[in-house]
């Protein structure tokens, strides 16, 4: 039995999401060579079979973004700087073509099989289509479907970036002129965020899974944490977050509605964030500002002399001497912009620093952290 892109999607929506991916497959070949592809393979939840089905008046949509991986058997910079545009320029005309992002990401196999452990490979060894090649390869990255290995600062990583969407969606909130677009994207926010708590949880506990079901089952499973006053409302809030991944809906509450279901989720995740960098880093945090002026390292895990060189490439020779990884940046920011209602001076000060912004209002503030976001996330 062929394996599907969704739970219950319809048959008329896996024939196109089939149909997608059969053109993503000529378009790449066409583009990298057959003796550099080892594979392409299809990853997110379309890939894990779990992909979202968005039911209009008009019949079942896909929703999710279509994620590419072409696994290279040679050099990844080599090849990107051959057929960087082709690749966009196929990404951008599929976009088009199936109203859904779709991406082309390049892998080199070699980078695969000689890092470390870390969510992203985990979830992508663990749950893909193959769309072309076979899985031979696979062999060579067994250590990725750990996940009692995957580390701390990986669940911080999640956490970050999902309360970066809180960010997002709180700006959004506050626009004069809120759309229909932006109530999706705030709805789609807040259910990633709902998710994701309770994966940070598992990921703690060395208990993440591939699949989302599969993860709700197994948070429903867990011991309370006494330390962690919210843990009760992590289960409901998760399986609300399943459904949304399964069977997402363009979300047009106004904006009331929205901003009461934010604020709480906000409380929820700044108690996750204190408790999980607590634990992480080994220093007790009860606030949001002894974290975020704690002077140590909040990305341990990386090296120095490596960080100055990714300084001094991401933000010129005035950062060359700048040891710290470019993510402690938004670490030290988001909890600032996210949950201090009023910035004082000298929190001011700290987020414009951490930015490289001269921004002192909240709009300009998301604009700058958004712009190292997307690079470091």
């Amino acid at each position: 039995m062929k394996a599907r892109f969704t739970l219950d999607g319809s048959n008329a929506l896996e024939e196109r999401l089939e149909e997608l991916c059969t053109r993503a497959r000529d378009k790449v070949l066409a583009i990298i060579p057959s003796g550099d592809l080892e594979a392409l393979v299809l990853g997110g939840g379309y890939g894990r079979g779990e992909g979202g089905v968005l039911r209009t008046g008009s019949g079942e949509q896909p929703y999710n973004d279509m994620e590419f991986y072409a696994l290279l058997r040679g050099s990844e910079f080599l090849t990107q700087r051959r057929v960087c545009d082709r690749i966009h320029h196929a990404a951008e005309e599929l976009t088009a073509l199936a109203d859904i992002d779709v991406e082309f990401k390049l892998l080199a196999l070699r980078k695969i099989e000689r890092s470390p452990v870390t969510m992203f490979y985990y979830d992508l060894i663990s749950g893909h289509r193959m769309v072309q090649g076979d899985d031979a390869w696979l062999a060579r990255c067994q250590h990725h479907r750990s996940a009692h290995r995957i580390p701390l600062h990986e669940a911080t990583r999640l956490l970050m970036n999902r309360c970066s969407g809180l960010l997002f969606a709180q700006e959004r909130l506050a626009r004069a002129d809120f759309r229909p677009e932006d109530g999706d994207f705030v709805g789609r926010n807040l259910a990633k965020a709902k998710l994701a708590f309770g994966d940070v949880i598992l990921a703690m506990r060395g208990q993440y899974h591939s699949s989302c079901r599969e993860r709700y089952k197994r948070l429903r499973k867990l011991e309370p944490e006494p330390s962690l006053p919210s843990f009760s409302s992590l289960l409901p809030l998760h399986e609300q977050g399943v459904e949304f991944k399964l069977h997402p809906v363009r979300d047009q509450r106004n904006i009331a509605p929205f901003n009461a279901e934010l604020k709480f989720l906000k409380e929820i995740g700044r108690e996750l964030w204190l408790y999980l960098e607590s634990k992480r880093l080994a220093r007790a945090f009860d606030s949001i500002a002894l974290y975020c002026h704690d002077p140590h390292s909040k990305c341990p895990e990386t090296t120095p002399l490596k960080n100055r060189l990714i300084n001094l490439r991401t933000f010129g020779p005035s950062c060359v001497l700048d040891s710290r990884y470019p993510r402690e940046r938004l670490l030290r920011a988001l909890p600032v912009l996210l949950w201090d209602e009023a910035l004082s001076p000298s929190q001011l000060s700290l987020i414009q620093q951490q930015l490289r912004s001269s921004s002192a209002d909240f709009m300009g503030l998301v604009r700058a952290y958004e712009a190292i976001w997307r690079i470091y996330n």
